[in-house]
């Protein structure tokens, strides 16, 4: 069914930027046995029919809920909501003015080297249990090395097992664009051996800057999939 209305709106809209948060099986968390074969069986349809595909995956989802966030039985709600705060930080530049806006079409001229390949690995920072959030002051250090550990990744593949074709890191909140601009310099010499070296300038940033008073930096790293092995042993 939603591959299906898909390609009715890729077919009624062809000029718009289609993007979808979808999650794949995982073998460890698993409630439907015909997960593969729907995830299987769908797969062409996001490749021909999507411009940006972000992977989501109960078992990172729930690793999260798990081994960050310190919840003992974390519920659907719960879940939902760190899919939420992903789709939220992605659209972040297209609901809020900021510097450097990147919004969908950007994203897509930005991160997509080759049509096929426009399947990202989402990661979210700052990620905290509810009992330190009003103990911890967040810095734009922080949260980069934050969000490059694989445990704030919502798709469970360690990107470290792999190289970067290209990424995309949208800042939220009152901060320095020069502390931005060196902070991912900095990230990018110290794990040049992960990028490839066929693709100039993959690194794209942007700031949105929050209407709202009260609300926290926060930090989102969109990562292009990379087609390894392990990938493939992962979910297919």
């Amino acid at each position: 069914m939603g591959t299906l209305l898909i390609s009715k709106i890729r077919e009624e809209y062809p000029d718009r930027i289609m993007n979808t948060f979808s999650v794949v099986p995982s073998r460890k968390v698993s409630d439907t046995v015909v997960e593969p074969y729907n995830a299987t069986l769908s797969v062409h349809q996001l490749v021909e029919n999507t411009d940006e595909t972000y992977c989501i995956d109960n078992e990172a989802l729930y690793d999260i809920c798990f081994r960050t966030l310190k919840l003992t039985t974390p519920t659907y709600g719960d879940l939902n909501h760190l899919v939420s705060a992903t789709m939220s930080g992605v659209t972040t530049c297209i609901r809020f003015p900021g510097q450097l806006s990147a919004d969908l079409r950007k994203l897509a001229v930005n991160m997509v080297p080759f049509p096929c390949l426009h399947f990202f690995m989402p990661g979210f920072a700052p990620l905290t249990s509810h009992g330190s959030q009003q103990y911890r002051a967040l810095t734009v250090p922080e949260l980069t090395q934050q969000v490059f550990d694989a445990k704030n990744m919502v798709a469970a593949c360690d990107p470290c097992h792999s190289r970067y074709l290209t990424m995309a890191a949208v800042f939220r909140g009152q901060m320095s664009m020069k502390e931005v601009d060196e902070q991912m310099l900095n990230v990018q010499n110290k794990n040049s051996s992960y990028f490839v070296e066929w693709i100039p300038n993959n690194v794209k940033t942007a700031r949105g800057t929050l209407l709202y008073l009260f609300c926290n930096i926060s930090y989102l790293l969109l990562l292009l999939l990379p087609y390894t092995l392990d990938f493939v042993l992962s979910y297919i």
